[in-house]
């Protein structure tokens, strides 16, 4: 399939300079991209990389100007090529339909008009499946289990029992839904493990990664709130509630009881304790240990974390200890000098 540059203009709504009957049949990265293929530039800053880029029309911001070359101005570049990339490779994405004759459905379950489901996946009893949703081969769904309508939970997912899913939520392949929280008690010198009864609520419009583990509650939920995107390899611990449009990137982890609020982002390996609250909009940044809460609206980082620029400081400071150690040992040795002379 490909689409001409005049059309590309109609479907973003954009303004085109340049041959309007360009032909483009990939979408491409500004470096990788060849004759044939469509790019785009997200930040006018990094306008520099288009000169040497081949490929055929670029999607631009409106205060880029390329000349010589084939392009499109809007509002939002990285929107506007999201929808040629759904319009030109959308054939790519192909989920499966209808019901894999080797699935396991339980005949207590409840599933909705055009749901899929792959070989070799289990739904158990009285789960129910809201329409348009995909269960790929491999995944299991825990009984009671309620699944809102057009999701897609792909290969080996686990959804234990009695998770809750809203619509328009996407698990990636690996990730476990409602595994029991890391609870228990010593009792005698041994620990004993603390039954782990609560459920599990992702809201609408999430998606998971892959390999994310997220723990049932112990007695009430854990929450995932609506529109959050978390990254692969994260772990969300018993009782934590994630609010509405979070971010939660690679490796990070939060323990149980912590409450993260709407938009909060939390980078790559950044730890979390249990018991506090990260505000609205806070940043936690990349390896951060947060150990007490964060006001809304903050940047933190470091270990234990702090505002970001009261680390940047410290972490100044830390730069310079070799040089200051020296000195030191320089004072040391004149004063033990003079005290010689005395």
């Amino acid at each position: 399939m490909y689409l001409t540059a005049v059309q590309i203009t109609e479907l973003i709504q954009g303004a085109l300079t340049g041959d309007p009957c360009f032909k483009v049949y990939n979408v491409a990265g500004i470096k990788e991209a060849k004759e044939g293929d469509i790019t785009f530039l997200a930040n006018s800053k990094y306008a520099n990389l288009l000169a040497n880029t081949n490929a055929s029309v670029i999607i631009v911001p409106l205060d880029v100007d390329v000349p010589g070359k084939t392009y499109i101005k809007v509002k939002d570049p990285s929107l506007a090529f999201m929808c040629v990339v759904k319009e030109i490779m959308g054939d790519l994405i192909k989920h499966p339909e209808g019901i894999h004759t080797h699935s396991v459905i339980s005949p207590k379950a409840k599933l909705s008009d055009n749901v899929a489901v792959g070989a070799f996946a289990v739904i158990e009893d009285d789960v129910i499946i809201g329409e348009n949703s995909i269960i790929y081969s491999g995944a299991y769904i825990g009984r009671q289990t309620v699944i809102g309508n057009n999701c897609v939970i792909y290969p080996n997912v686990t959804v234990r029992e009695r998770s809750q899913i809203g619509s328009n939520v996407i698990i990636h392949s690996g990730t476990v839904i409602g595994s029991d929280g890391f609870g228990y008690v010593e009792i005698n010198g041994r620990r004993e493990k603390i039954p782990q009864v609560g459920v599990v609520v992702i809201e609408d419009d999430v998606e998971i990664g892959s390999n994310v583990a997220v723990d049932r509650a112990r007695f009430d939920k854990t929450i995932i709130g609506k529109g959050t995107k978390i990254d692969n390899l994260v772990q969300i611990a018993h009782n934590v509630r994630i609010g509405e449009n979070c971010v939660i990137v690679s490796q990070a982890g939060v323990s149980g009881s912590t409450i993260v609020k709407d938009r909060a982002i939390l980078a790559g390996q950044s730890g979390v304790v249990g018991h506090i609250t990260i505000g609205a909009n806070a940043i936690v940044a990349a390896q951060a240990g947060v150990t007490k809460s964060v006001p809304d609206n903050t940047m933190v980082s470091g270990y234990p974390a702090k505002p970001h620029k009261e680390a940047m400081k410290v972490n100044a400071c830390l730069q310079k200890l070799p040089q200051l150690y020296k000195q030191i040992q320089d004072l040391q040795k004149r004063i033990e000098e003079l005290e010689a002379k005395f």
